[in-house]
């Protein structure tokens, strides 16, 4: 089993930045892909960013030049540094890590096996 909890979110205005950071726990050895999802109320479970153990990494369209996702390997961290935020980014930011690689599409949820509860990303106009 593996444990995520997410840190870093908050309310920034149009045009500012976060870090956010996922620290994996437990059985971080069978990890094969993580990656970042948001979701707004009413609307599904989007990527954001996902990333390989092998540092493959593929970002969604809305997102590309603006964030990057990035590894601390040795301490199991994840990082998600978002810049140039827009109203649209706001929304609840997951972090996910699954034993999977080459048998799914890294870009959809379905993949994950393991999900942190969430940190909240407000951007005000």
């Amino acid at each position: 089993q593996v444990q995520l909890i997410e840190s870093g979110g908050g309310s920034v205005q149009t045009g500012g930045s976060l870090r956010l950071s996922c620290l994996a726990s437990g059985d971080t050895h069978s990890v094969n892909l993580m990656g970042w999802f948001r979701r707004t109320p009413g609307k599904e479970r989007e990527p954001v960013a996902v990333t390989s153990v092998w540092d493959d990494i593929t970002y969604a369209e809305s997102v590309k030049g603006r964030f990057t996702i990035s590894r601390e390997k040795s301490k199991n961290i994840l990082y998600l540094q978002l810049s140039d935020l827009k109203p649209e980014d706001a929304a609840m930011y997951y972090c996910a890590a699954s034993r999977s690689y080459g048998t799914c599409m890294p870009m959809r949820d379905y993949c994950y096996n393991y999900w942190g509860p969430g940190t909240q990303v407000t951007v005000s106009s």
